[in-house]
């Protein structure tokens, strides 16, 4: 999935031009407030004391600036929210004292509102990270529903019966543009995450155990410490049981992506529907408490050999052992580098467990004998690595197979992997006369790739030249693999200079424009990441890139328009590439695009179009005798965030062509 991020992206506050006209005369319906959505308690009606009301309304505006920790995709939405209610303060202090039949039923018709708002935030600053991300599309249904009701209160508040100042009535008749405009609005999910969601989800897709995928998912849903995990386990048990209509496959895919994230952090997986996240010896002493320093912070279980690391954190010595034997220099904890990975054993701690064990007659649990020890893992990786080099064609085929799936199984293996001196036998293999051979040493890389240090040993051993051999000649899976490792190893911005100065990008943009479904999305990946280095973009250019991305934007159905737009953005900052995409029908067909394409498309087409015109006026007068210029004006008050801001400069632009 390519992102393009410009130095603007910055998001921008809600300070629009608030010329639209409010009409009052529209439908106004009485709210009927969900009780599901507001506490029976709570709830008023119109014989109370108006100066009451608007103390409680008072009251929930204080409660909401104390909630924090708003869910990631939702955030920004919250902090709208809050602040359009806040606007509401001066006017509700102007009207205490006021307390006619109308004026009470207008306050709490409002306060209602609030109600259904509070309980929204506290919704998106407690509820599961990986549910509200999950339901982004119908939280934002809410937010719009509670501008709407919030809307319809106001425009009819009783002006003619209260004496406010003309200040106070200019804020809310501006409020209520504001919106109207919130309402309509249709800003982009974080569309990486919502791709990156799909993947781990799919049956089907081979990158659903891809750590690289799930650690970004982390990252950007905020699940990367023991701690957020702990938080999120109670979250999610709570929602299954307050949301009894939640479907078998939603829940799985909840509980699958948690133990997913749980596995990044050395933590074991658990059925949290029908099993404990304490260890099972536990379940015969429920009576017992077991205080919350013996547990180890990695797998939730009573320490038997406690060890402190450099950060002073305590740990199970296996536990932290194995952490640091898969490559980690960081404490699962904290997340702090460490300056040393010396263990030291925590004699106190473990005395004190131990008292607390015989003092409550509690027998800690023996260790599981492991079916399948890390020596063993070790002893196994060595004898793949030894039969890479094997003289039985039978014997490579076989190790180089069960390495690919080993490699694609966890970070672990891909470390013991690389420890283990397979990397330069996988890099001669690719030059191995047999099709077989080449395409499950290609796509071993691949997987070996996704941990950074093994990225520098591929390209160290001079494994780029052969995998693009690979990706010109090699068959259908192994060219889209070699692309897709290609994309992986591009990361680092060295191995871009030499992915294009080892002529890799003509191939790619031959898998562009020949290639299959999967193909095509695993060269356009790469030549997006290629291109962000200024020597490549000519490269892709005399390549004859522009008409496979052209072809792209043709046909709907593939689903990368806005990724073919993303790379003719790269490429309309070179001279070339403006020459060969600058052609009159591709500016009618971004037109068309910024018409009636998906926001993200308006966004994109949009940012190609200022970027033309930024080089060359021409462009701007051609998308002109389009009609460009009725569609950028619906895109200012309509579009995503940074739409309406290179929409707003398009203009801008416009108008400065028109002077000259």
């Amino acid at each position: 999935m390519v992102v393009v991020m410009d130095a603007d992206e910055e998001s921008t506050g809600d300070a629009e031009n608030l010329e639209e006209e409010v009409t009052a005369e529209e439908p106004i319906h009485d709210e009927v407030v969900d009780a599901v959505e507001i506490h029976a308690e709570e709830v008023k009606d119109d014989d109370d004391d108006c100066d009451g009301l608007v103390s409680d309304i008072i009251s929930v505006i204080e409660f909401l600036d104390q909630i924090n920790g708003y869910r990631k995709t939702q955030q920004k939405e919250c902090f709208n929210l809050v602040r359009r209610l806040k606007i509401l303060i001066p006017f509700l202090e102007e009207i205490r004292g006021f307390d006619s039949p109308s004026c009470r039923h207008f306050v709490n018709r409002l306060r209602k509102v609030f109600l259904v708002a509070k309980k929204l935030l506290e919704t998106c600053s407690n509820s599961s990270k990986i549910y509200m991300a999950l339901d982004s599309e119908t939280m934002m249904t809410r937010f719009h529903s509670i501008y709407e009701k919030l809307n319809r209160v106001l425009v009819k508040t009783p002006f003619d019966e209260l004496t406010i100042s003309e200040d106070v009535k200019e804020e809310i008749d501006a409020l209520c543009k504001q919106l109207k405009k919130a309402k309509r609005r249709t800003d982009t999910q974080d569309i990486e995450l919502a791709v990156d969601m799909m993947v781990v989800f799919s049956k089907t897709d081979p990158r659903n155990a891809d750590s690289a995928i799930i650690e970004r998912l982390a990252k950007k849903l905020e699940l990367q410490t023991i701690e957020d995990l702990k938080t999120e386990t109670i979250a999610i048990k709570s929602l299954i049981q307050d949301k009894g209509g939640l479907n078998i496959e939603t829940k799985q895919h909840i509980i699958e992506l948690l133990n997913k994230f749980k596995k990044l952090q050395g933590l074991e997986a658990t059925d949290i529907l029908y099993q404990p996240v304490i260890n099972k010896a536990f379940t015969k002493s429920t009576s017992l408490i077991l205080p919350h320093e013996f547990l180890c912070p990695i797998t939730l279980e009573i320490m038997l050999d406690p060890v402190i690391i450099a950060t002073g954190q305590t740990y199970e010595k296996e536990s932290i052992q194995k952490w640091f034997d898969a490559g980690h220099k960081t404490c699962p904890k904290t997340r702090q580098e460490l300056d040393h990975l010396s263990l030291a054993p925590n004699y106190a701690l473990k005395n004190l467990i131990m008292q607390w064990c015989e003092k409550n007659n509690f027998k800690i649990p023996e260790k599981e004998a492991s079916p399948h020890s890390e020596n063993e893992q070790k002893d196994e990786v060595s004898l793949l690595v030894e039969a890479l080099s094997s003289s039985q064609l039978e014997e490579q085929r076989r190790s180089v197979k069960q390495m690919r799936l080993l490699a694609r199984e966890n970070p672990e293996n891909r470390v013991l992997i690389a420890n283990a001196g397979a990397i330069p036998l996988l890099v001669q293999l690719l030059s191995y006369p047999d099709s077989g051979i080449q395409e499950n040493a290609v796509t071993t890389l691949l997987n070996l790739s996704i941990d950074e240090v093994n990225k520098k040993l591929i390209s160290n051993e001079g494994a780029i030249p052969n995998i693009i051999e690979i990706l010109q000649n090699g068959n259908r899976e192994a060219r889209e693999n070699s692309a897709a490792a290609l994309f992986s190893l591009s990361m680092l911005d060295e191995n871009k200079v030499t992915i294009g100065l080892s002529n890799g990008i003509p191939p790619l943009v031959d898998l562009l424009q020949h290639g299959t479904l999967r193909g095509k999305k695993d060269a356009l990946t790469a030549l997006f990441n290629l291109s962000l280095n200024s020597a490549n973009k000519g490269r892709a250019i005399d390549a004859g890139i522009v008409q496979p991305l052209l072809n792209l934007l043709k046909d709907r159905n593939l689903g990368m328009i806005d990724e073919a737009l993303s790379i003719l953005l790269l490429l309309a900052s070179h001279p070339e590439g403006r020459q060969a995409i600058g052609q009159l029908s591709f500016i009618e067909t971004l037109v068309e695009f910024i018409r009636q394409g998906t926001p993200k498309n308006k966004e994109c087409a949009t940012s190609v179009l200022l970027e033309l015109g930024s080089n060359n006026s021409s462009f701007i007068l051609a998308a002109l005798q389009f009609g460009v210029y009725e569609y950028l004006v619906e895109i200012t008050t309509s579009g995503t965030n940074r739409a309406q801001r290179k929409a707003n400069a398009l203009i801008q632009l416009i108008s400065k062509s028109e002077q000259i």
